[in-house]
């Protein structure tokens, strides 16, 4: 009886410890995230000698919304770069040229098509910021994650005359366990990626890396 025993406790153990690293390997399933290069594309116009320098305001693009949360994120992020470049940020009509913003939050969930659901902290949504505002939890009761697209345009502008300076257009997909789910982090990453090398060349595309 003794031996029956032992080989009894033997297997319960056994089975403890199989169900133990079975469930912590899909946990480890669950949290692996994903986070692709930034895509830019620039153009570049004949006044380039102007860009860099001097007066600018960051406003929406029109038709798009301007005062809300997300709006802000994005034009704080913006506002960062341009005064790196050497810009002075002023309010309103008083600025020499504009930075007009578009910006874009969608879903995809696994097995379903691209779907313009707001996500993180208030996200904006449908193309190029138009949509509804709702928060989008994470479960991880089971891989994969959904996966977000970001996605940033600027044009800037002449403020006196309207003539379009220099355009820039960056997106990226990150899953929704990633540090890049959150909105604020996604804005500073697609305006640096956005930015970097400024003004760069015209119609050019490049892919800068998550360390980039």
């Amino acid at each position: 009886m003794q031996l029956v025993c032992c080989k009894t406790v033997s297997l319960t153990i056994v089975r403890k410890a199989f169900l133990s690293l079975a469930l912590a390997g899909l946990l480890a399933g669950c949290t692996n995230s994903y986070v692709s290069p930034v895509e830019v594309t620039r153009f570049t116009g004949q006044q380039t000698a102007r860009l860099g320098s001097g007066t600018i305001a960051v406003r929406s693009a029109p038709g798009e919304p301007d005062g809300t949360l997300e709006f802000s994120t994005y034009e704080k992020a913006i506002a960062t770069e341009l005064e790196r470049l050497g810009y002075t940020i002023v309010p309103g009509q008083g600025a020499a040229q504009v930075a007009e913003l578009r910006f874009g939050r969608y879903v995809q969930r696994p097995g379903e098509k691209r779907s313009p659901v707001s996500v993180g902290v208030g996200g904006s949504t449908g193309s190029y910021g138009s949509g509804v505002g709702v928060g989008v939890g994470i479960d991880l009761s089971g891989p994969p994650p959904d996966m977000i697209d970001t996605e940033l345009g600027v044009i800037i502008r002449d403020n006196g005359t309207g003539a379009a300076l220099w355009e820039g257009r960056a997106q990226f997909r990150a899953s929704q366990n990633s540090d890049y789910a959150n909105q604020n982090a996604a804005a500073e990453r697609l305006a640096k990626a956005m930015f970097a090398g400024f003004p760069g060349e015209n119609g050019e595309t490049v892919e800068v890396s998550p360390e980039g």
